[in-house]
């Protein structure tokens, strides 16, 4: 039997149709911090990954739209380097 892992963190980013982009936008900011325009990101429990899925089937339309989410084990696997920001703000700062 293959052992489950537990992801406890996640990036999300989506491209959705017009229509739909500020329902993704709700669901996305209730489980994840906003991080720049359509890119979320933040801690996971599994049980909050089943609900954010869910909650993202019932409003996309997966015919025309696109989610994607990259799960880790935790926020110190991965580095981080911004080249620009149009001079907005992106988010809080990552610990590593």
């Amino acid at each position: 039997m293959k052992k489950q892992l537990n992801y406890n963190y996640a990036f999300l980013f989506y491209d959705v149709g017009e229509k739909r982009v500020q329902k993704v936008f709700k669901v996305c900011k209730k489980y994840l911090s906003h991080y720049q325009k359509s890119v979320f990101r933040g801690e996971m429990t599994p049980s909050k990954f089943i609900s954010l899925r869910n909650d993202l089937k019932k409003v996309i339309n997966k015919e025309e739209d696109f989610v994607c989410i990259i799960k880790l084990m935790n926020d110190s696997v991965f580095g981080e380097e911004v080249l620009g920001n149009g001079g907005k703000e992106t988010g809080e700062d990552l610990m590593i």
